[in-house]
């Protein structure tokens, strides 16, 4: 969260949230920073503290360290848990809501329903994650029809559509894309594409000589050689993949936006027609493609041309059996978390490089986490029926309520606003559509086939052709103004410039930031910071 700029919530923030700033794992060279917000135990509903005296550290004067005095002892005796790579109250109440989603994903695993229900979905997709037994004695045998997809194509035809195909599997082998409202005109839909390619997190890694992005780079080759081999690859084509794929990739880190200049909009927003797309990489068949994915439209938003200029030229220059190699390290990189425990692990040795964490989580965690990521609102109507009643959800809407009175009288009391200005920020005000707990308007996933008789990895492609047939469904439609960015279940909250819109999904609303059979000075002092922290994201 940012600082809340208001000092009404301070100290109730600061107390009630002893034990709330978490602890950082360190890193290869830094912190890791995870916007997850989660309970490691549940406690009673009887024995919960919100304001516990014994995190605190009265031997501090308050005025001399507050974050010391409100925090201190928390933090001396509490360790960050070895699956985690930082801990604190959000991360507690993750636990309270994996374990919540674990219990309703069991229960319908052993008792699925009719077939096509979206108990039969939800409980078929965990119960095929959690088969652990008949993922190992597969081994790669789910992976290998994609791979000899690949394996087939023979000349730079064929390349291009195995690429087609991917893209419209929901993966994104080159650049990303996808569809959403076009910034400058929020009534529409567009697709959109922006640079890619890159496995790293951040191009900067490829491209800088410090200590902390040689070694992560060094790891990261070590993990293509370690992952080729898993394939059954001899050590000389092992070593050759690394070097054809850290060529591709470095090349196209070396055309990728810097962070900083992505904060710019106005530089992300480059409206193109299918003819500019032509002319900026022509040697992808930009209508043929368009078509194959679903992405057709007047218009597309590019965020980085000059990107799209380097897939031209790389597609040229790069020899046929060296994109194969990339597009097999993409296709095998996707796949790791519904592979064996052998590729699992592996890929977890090298997150560790950036993460720090000591071990990985449980498989039933791994696994509630995927379904709710692919079947969230699904999962999410047993969730809100059981952990967020209506009752609730009426009590946030008046703490909202309330909240958004204090900015309007703030606003209108200021000295250093000018009176056009002030009517311009309480029109907005005035106009934030709030959005409490759960969708209105639940998605329909009938199109969506899920059989715990087919492997864990056919299920999540599955999944994913679904998504990706459901977003680029948008095109040329309304905007769905109903349409939620999180699941139920998610332990975060946003505020969304082109709708206007405050969210705070159910899973955020619950002990230690929201209790409704708490007094109002303890909820103020919660989920207040946080709904105060989202208005303001309307002021930035």
């Amino acid at each position: 969260m940012k600082k809340l700029n208001y000092s009404l919530f301070v100290v109730f923030t600061f107390i009630i949230y002893a034990a709330c700033t978490p602890k950082m794992a360190n890193t290869a060279g830094g912190v890791v920073k995870d916007t997850a917000v989660s309970q490691d135990k549940v406690t009673p509903a009887g024995q919960r503290k919100f304001i516990d005296v014994a995190n605190m550290n009265t031997a501090v004067r308050p005025q001399d360290d507050f974050y010391e005095y409100a925090n201190g002892t928390w933090m001396t005796k509490t360790a960050i848990p070895a699956t985690e790579a930082r801990w604190g109250s959000f991360n507690e109440l993750q636990e309270f809501n994996q374990t919540a989603l674990k219990d309703i994903c069991e229960e319908l695993a052993l008792k699925p329903g009719e077939k096509g229900s979206l108990s039969q979905k939800v409980g078929d997709f965990y119960a095929a994650g959690m088969d652990s037994a008949a993922i190992e004695k597969a081994g790669l045998t789910s992976l290998k029809p994609y791979l000899a997809r690949i394996d087939a194509v023979k000349n730079f035809e064929g390349l291009l559509n195995e690429i087609t195909t991917e893209y419209s599997e929901g993966s994104s082998p080159l650049f990303r894309m996808g569809v959403g409202q076009d910034d400058k005109n929020s009534t529409v839909y567009a697709p959109q594409i922006f640079q890619g390619g890159i496995s790293l997190p951040d191009r900067d890694l490829y491209l800088k000589d410090d200590e902390r992005s040689k070694r992560i780079r060094k790891a990261y080759q070590e993990h293509i050689f370690n992952m080729f081999h898993i394939l059954g690859e001899p050590d000389a084509k092992a070593t050759a993949a690394v070097t054809d794929i850290m060529r591709i990739e470095t090349a196209f880190a070396k055309v990728s936006m810097s962070r900083v200049d992505m904060r710019d909009p106005e530089k992300i927003y480059n409206k193109m027609t299918l003819a500019d797309l032509e002319k900026a990489c022509p040697r992808i068949n930009w209508a043929d493609f368009t078509k194959k994915t679903n992405m057709n439209n007047p218009y597309f938003i590019v965020g980085q041309p000059a990107f799209l200029k380097e897939v031209h030229e790389l597609l040229g220059k790069e020899k046929l059996d060296d994109w194969k190699t990339f597009l097999k390290w993409k296709t095998f990189r996707n796949a790791t978390p519904f592979l064996s425990n052998a590729v699992v692990m592996e890929a977890f040795k090298f997150a560790q490089t950036l993460s720090g964490q000591k071990q990985i989580q449980p498989r039933w965690k791994r696994v509630s986490g995927m379904t709710d990521g692919v079947l969230g609102e699904a999962l999410g109507q047993v969730y809100v029926d059981r952990h967020f009643k209506p009752e609730a959800k009426a009590r946030m809407m008046e703490l909202v309520g309330n909240l958004l009175k204090v900015y309007d009288k703030r606003i209108k009391e200021l000295d250093w606003m000018s009176d056009a200005t002030k009517g311009k920020a309480l029109e907005k005000l005035n106009t934030f559509v709030r959005k409490i707990g759960y969708t209105d308007k639940w998605r329909d996933y009938t199109p969506l086939s899920i059989d715990r008789s087919k492997s864990y990895l056919d299920n999540v492609i599955a999944a994913r052709k679904f998504l990706k047939n459901l977003e680029t469904s948008d095109l040329g439609k309304p905007i769905d103004r109903t349409r939620w960015g999180m699941t139920p279940a998610t332990v975060n909250a946003y505020y969304n410039a082109s709708m206007n819109e405050i969210v705070f999904p159910a899973g955020i609303l619950q002990f230690p930031f929201f209790d409704n059979a708490a007094d109002d000075a303890v909820n103020y002092g919660g989920i207040g910071a946080v709904i105060g922290h989202e208005i303001s994201h309307g002021f930035d």
